[in-house]
């Protein structure tokens, strides 16, 4: 990493953690000591916000970042790449991980690609100027880049919700894909797929959160989206805390985020209702049907659930989180999925064991 410096792919007006879910800007010319601090702390920088957009003070959303250093590494030794192989990546970024791959296997065998034609051409400015001259292509990476493949490696720095087979298909036999990975329910993961005739297949390991690529940024995350005042919810009462399923345990959340592969949540403080302190929103990507949680702030053992729509959502919930439990609560590493032309199939611990099996 010492031979291409992070800091020479930075922009000079980057975001950072305020320490409260947001972000605060930070520019290199007037505040010098904090923009390189941050350049080579081992923390993710935000160099986008908004798509680009001039944003509001209080609607500030990251939408490009330079990855963590630690996590740039642990990517780039998962892919595994020997001297002259041929190399894809779907997320130019800043240009800085398409500069070690290039220093590492040569600029002739890398292709980046990069959605946002902004991002793009700041990542060519950034490499020239680096003296290092891989092939930057404005496209979207979800269609891989079919002028240059065969590819020997594939390696994806922002998170998907399924592989795109194109990927699959774009990789020489004995290939490797590397992406960071994302579901609604968390995001969180990183998979490593082989490829051997026309299927992916691999292993998930955990680490970090990345970014979602954007043509599959699709959720609604509000509740007032999604419940409507002319519902008439079921009423029941459960002993699974919220924070069960939803709290530090990385594991957990994880499980039932690869078993209900279609469901997000999100949480309300004080929700202005009488004897409810906080409130859990879950609800399917499509709308369709939604539940809520309610903890009263005193009980920790039961809980009020409401439920509307075709599907039972808190009962799925429950159901995924015994099955977690009952399988010796597995890790990130014990889960795979195998991608074919028609399919991605999820298993635990090996192909033969699938999910939904």
């Amino acid at each position: 990493m010492d031979a291409v410096p992070r800091h020479h792919f930075l922009p000079e007006r980057i975001w950072l953690d305020d320490g409260e879910g947001g972000y605060e800007f930070c520019d290199q010319h007037s505040d010098a000591e904090r923009w390189y601090t941050a350049a080579y702390a081992d923390a993710p920088v935000v160099t986008q916000v908004n798509d680009g957009a001039e944003p509001e003070e209080s609607d500030v959303w990251a939408s490009s970042s330079a990855s963590a250093p630690s996590i740039v590494l642990r990517m780039l030794e998962d892919l595994d790449v020997h001297d002259g192989a041929h190399v894809l990546e779907i997320g130019a970024g800043t240009g800085w991980n398409a500069g070690l791959l290039a220093h590492r296997v040569g600029e002739a065998n890398v292709t980046t690609l990069e959605i946002d034609g902004a991002v793009a051409a700041r990542a060519r400015t950034a490499l020239h100027n680096a003296g290092l001259y891989p092939e930057v292509v404005c496209a979207d990476g979800e269609k891989g880049w079919p002028p240059q493949a065969a590819y020997d490696r594939i390696i994806c720095t922002c998170s998907v919700r399924r592989v795109p087979h194109a990927w699959v298909k774009q990789s020489r036999p004995g290939g490797v894909i590397v992406t960071a990975w994302d579901n609604p329910w968390i995001t969180y993961g990183l998979l490593r797929l082989e490829v051997n005739a026309g299927v992916g297949e691999g292993r998930f390991s955990p680490h970090s959160a990345f970014m979602l690529m954007r043509d599959q940024r699709t959720d609604l995350r509000i509740y007032r989206d999604v419940v409507r005042d002319e519902h008439q919810p079921d009423e029941s009462r459960t002993g699974l805390a919220p924070w069960d399923v939803t709290g530090p345990d990385i594991d957990a959340q994880f499980a039932i985020g690869v078993r209900l592969r279609d469901v997000w949540y999100s949480r309300q403080q004080n929700p202005d209702v009488k004897g409810v302190l906080t409130r859990l929103w879950v609800a399917t990507t499509d709308a369709t049907s939604w539940a809520a949680v309610d903890y009263d702030g005193e009980h920790d053992d039961q809980f009020t659930v409401w439920q509307h729509g075709p599907r039972r959502l808190w009962d799925e919930v429950e159901t995924a989180s015994r099955w977690w439990r009952d399988h010796d609560r597995p890790t990130p590493a014990r889960f795979g999925i195998t991608v074919t032309a028609e399919e991605q199939r999820f298993w635990l611990d090996d192909p033969g064991s699938p999910l939904d099996g």
